[in-house]
């Protein structure tokens, strides 16, 4: 496995507070590599430790296999691009994708045919002499990446580099960066808050909480099976139950809810009648009115309300006095138009659907 970010036991103190605590992991060559997770949690002051703004407290940074202590930041084999693009207005976009090439006292004939092609690279050829201003959001995105790209990093680092653009352009440019970094091969660290973007973009994802990694697993692993309550709360939409266990042996636990409702869940763990247990589905895996469909859990609810969304309209429902509501999504290949607020329908969901944890 060639591995060209090796991070080992990282951990940075400010005084009495933790930012990242104890945090190892490593990226393949060609990767893309995201950290998942809420404001506050350490995301980016690990990625300014990989760029080397930061000293690290304790633990190692390799790049390629080379230790990155005391190496300076400009020294170092990455390139960090920030949420606000910090290109020079007053350059055109040759001028702004060269200008780390002209630090670094190449000729002007080179500096020409390396912008060139990377324009080309980054979808935006005969780009040289347009200013600044006269770029939609998503071509300066990909300036300040061709930027970055021109100097051949072996990491590049992206510090929620979508965030201050709309919504529309912010999904169409999720889907053009991860054809982007596919297309130049470069291995890419990205941090983001939005696990949209860390859904569709990485080949691996950290979610990470209060300064640790909570799990570190493909898209699909982190969406399907979440280790931790944290995941499954974090990692997409999802419905939380809780329970009392009153038996397990097979696979197979058996809740008690609170209001008296009984629902069963696959599960390996061995779990002791008595423990109090949280049980995570997802709205999609809720099936409305199953009819005779077997080995479902059932429940009977009231819609409190319909949440039209076309295809990704919703219903609010109750089950008789639980505190939370559940969210169920309307699957498109069924018609619910019949259904309203206040009808009483029967709800039901695979017992391997779930995701089930006992509390502490």
């Amino acid at each position: 496995m060639d591995v060209d970010l090796s991070v080992e036991k990282l951990s940075k103190h400010f005084k009495e507070f933790t930012a990242v605590d104890n945090v190892s992991f490593d990226v393949e060559r060609g990767n893309f590599f995201s950290i998942l997770g809420p404001s506050g949690c350490g995301k980016t002051t690990l990625l300014r430790m990989i760029a080397g703004f930061e000293e690290p407290s304790e633990g190692t940074i390799r790049i390629r296999g080379r230790d990155m202590a005391s190496v300076a930041p400009n020294r170092r084999p990455v390139n960090l691009i920030f949420q606000h693009l910090a290109l020079f207005p007053m350059m055109n976009v040759a001028e702004n994708i060269g200008f780390g090439l002209a630090r670094r006292n190449e000729s002007k004939a080179e500096i020409n045919k390396k912008v060139g092609d990377i324009l080309e690279r980054v979808n935006l050829p005969g780009f040289e002499s347009k200013k600044i201003h006269q770029l939609s959001g998503g071509q300066m995105q990909r300036v300040a990446i061709a930027r970055s790209l021109v100097l051949d990093p072996t990491v590049l680092l992206l510090d929620e580099p979508l965030g201050a653009l709309d919504l529309k352009l912010r999904e169409q440019m999720k889907i053009e960066l991860k054809r982007l970094q596919e297309q130049v091969g470069t291995t890419f660290v990205y941090i983001t808050h939005d696990q949209s973007e860390a859904l569709v973009m990485s080949d691996y994802v950290a979610v990470m909480n209060e300064g640790k990694f909570e799990q570190i697993d493909t898209p699909q692993k982190l969406y399907a099976r979440p280790t931790s309550p944290f995941v499954a709360r974090f990692v997409g939409n999802n419905n939380r139950l809780l329970g009392k266990v009153m038996k397990s042996s097979g696979g197979l636990t058996e809740l008690a809810t609170p209001n008296g409702d009984k629902i069963r869940a696959a599960t390996q763990l061995n779990v002791t009648p008595g423990s109090r247990a949280e049980l995570f589905i997802r709205p999609e895996s809720i099936i409305i009115e199953p009819g005779e469909l077997p080995d479902l859990n059932r429940l009977q609810v009231v819609v409190g309300s319909v949440l039209f969304d076309g295809a990704n309209s919703q219903l609010l429902a109750r089950s008789g006095d639980a505190d939370e509501e559940l969210l169920i999504s309307l699957p498109q290949n069924r018609q619910f138009d019949h259904i309203r607020a206040g009808d009483h329908i029967e709800i039901g969901w695979d017992v391997s659907a779930g995701n089930c944890f006992v509390m502490s």
